[in-house]
């Protein structure tokens, strides 16, 4: 039997040129050894050790292990927001605080009262729900007052005049103009023209500044005054809840006259307002509001206990 000479491919053949063996086979019935008989690398090649494997092993097993943390801490992250929103939600239901357009006017739970404030309160608060009677003599002779006040030496006009005109009402009969500001409007004149001469005299003739052509009424000017502190410490409620209203309250409890006082600083710091802007009469609600926000920001000043503690108070001159 003569001995053939066989060419054969094992697995790691490429188009058999790789790793090519010439067996000597005895017989063509039977095969010596394996079809997956060994193989030859190249240098190249890597050979994996025990101790490499093991390696291998130990590295996929940390990266198991710290994607397995990644993920808990992920999911510990997300249970702990979900409590943190929950909870919000459960103390926003707990304490509702209901906004305004207004951030510094925004609405509070209304402030438990002492006894002295509740009184002063209500004793404003019948102040406020009296309107201006023009047939009242006693509101007459408040009006007289105010102009004995205003102009101490010249003689007293009729209650309707032309004269009345000068002082900053809008026709000759000063009681069609009180409308919405009720009689604590002119008790608030006559108190400024009592309180702060020199102040309500320099307002009153316009001293102070370079005027405009076209200014704004003094007489009205006070009535709207007194009309927006109403409206701004929130006084035609119960209880004031607003935060210009709650700090009216904390000054009210030392100053019984605090509204009229306040009254007088605004006159006085919408004069200031009215010069910085260089206004004229048909600016004058603008310049209301620019002194509304000015006052409800210094009302918002820490250690503000009193009416004298706010910065515009330096502005009265006795």
């Amino acid at each position: 039997m003569t001995s053939t000479l066989r060419r054969r491919l094992h697995h790691g053949d490429v188009g058999g040129k790789k790793n090519e063996h010439f067996d000597s086979l005895g017989s063509d019935d039977g095969l010596n050894e394996p079809l997956l008989g060994y193989q030859k690398y190249d240098d190249s090649d890597q050979v994996c050790t025990l101790e490499e494997v093991l390696d291998e092993g130990r590295r996929r097993e940390r990266l198991h292990w710290t994607l397995l943390f990644s993920h808990l801490i992920s999911q510990w992250a997300q249970w702990l927001a979900n409590i943190v929103f929950v909870s919000g939600s459960l103390l926003g239901r707990i304490f509702p605080f209901a906004s305004t357009q207004s951030g510094s006017t925004g609405t509070l739970l209304p402030p438990l009262l002492s006894p002295l404030q509740e009184a002063r309160l209500k004793h404003l608060k019948q102040r406020l729900a009296i309107p201006f009677d023009g047939s009242s003599s006693d509101h007459q002779d408040a009006l007289r007052q105010l102009w004995r006040l205003s102009y101490p030496d010249r003689p007293l006009p009729s209650l309707k005049s032309e004269l009345w005109k000068e002082m900053g009402w809008q026709g000759s009969d000063p009681s069609t103009d009180f409308r919405g500001g009720g009689f604590i409007s002119l008790e608030n004149l006559i108190f400024f023209a009592k309180t702060y001469p020199e102040s309500f005299r320099n307002l009153l003739h316009k001293r102070n500044g370079n005027r405009s052509e076209w200014e704004y009424p003094f007489a009205v000017a006070g009535i709207n005054i007194s009309f927006m502190l109403v409206q701004m410490f929130d006084l035609q409620s119960g209880t004031p809840s607003t935060l210009p209203g709650i700090r009216f309250l904390e000054l009210l409890s030392e100053d019984d006259m605090a509204f009229d006082n306040i009254f007088c600083i605004a006159f006085e710091m919408l004069d200031a307002q009215w010069l910085a802007k260089r206004a004229s009469y048909m600016e004058f609600n603008e310049v209301l509001k620019a002194t509304r926000v000015q006052l409800e920001r210094e009302l918002a000043l820490e250690d503000t206990s009193s009416v004298k503690d706010l910065p515009a108070y330096n502005l009265l001159r006795r």
